[in-house]
């Protein structure tokens, strides 16, 4: 079975961490990294934190997740370990997300829901993905993004 982590970069609502949080759970991702502005299960104080429970329905407690102000870093260790490194953004450079060669061990990074990923994000990855949009909008909520790519993936 293929080894599956997400980083979820400034995601400004709660409630699509918590989505994302039951959709990885069902997914069998291994590690969700939480960065920069990205709300935590759990605040500084221990407490739950409400918005996510309410969505993520105990997921939150059985996915494991870690905190870092930044993702540089523990982008880096990923890519020593083996990692390979997927920014799912519509970009110039992406590529159909579901025409791409994944390794067994593989990081799906998520970026905010209005600006997406930044561009330092972006030249990180070792590569792009997009989802292809058939319709007038150009682009989905990130929890629903997460679900198409982990589940068809």
């Amino acid at each position: 079975m293929s080894e599956t982590a997400l980083i979820l970069h400034n995601i400004r609502s709660a409630h699509n961490v918590g989505s994302i949080f039951r959709t990885a759970d069902a997914a069998g991702v291994a590690h969700i990294f939480l960065t920069g502005y990205t709300s935590c299960p759990v605040d500084r104080f221990g407490r739950a934190q409400k918005e996510i429970a309410k969505t993520a329905l105990g997921a939150e407690r059985d996915v494991c997740w870690e905190y870092r102000v930044s993702p540089s870093a523990r982008i880096h260790t990923l890519k020593k370990e083996g990692w390979k490194i997927v920014g799912v953004e519509q970009d110039a450079r992406a590529q159909d997300f579901r025409t791409t060669q994944y390794r067994e061990r593989r990081v799906f990074i998520f970026g905010n829901e209005v600006r997406g990923l930044s561009k330092t994000l972006c030249d990180q990855c070792d590569v792009l993905v997009h989802i292809p949009m058939r319709g007038k909008k150009e682009s989905l909520n990130v929890a629903v993004a997460a679900g198409i790519v982990l589940f068809a993936t």
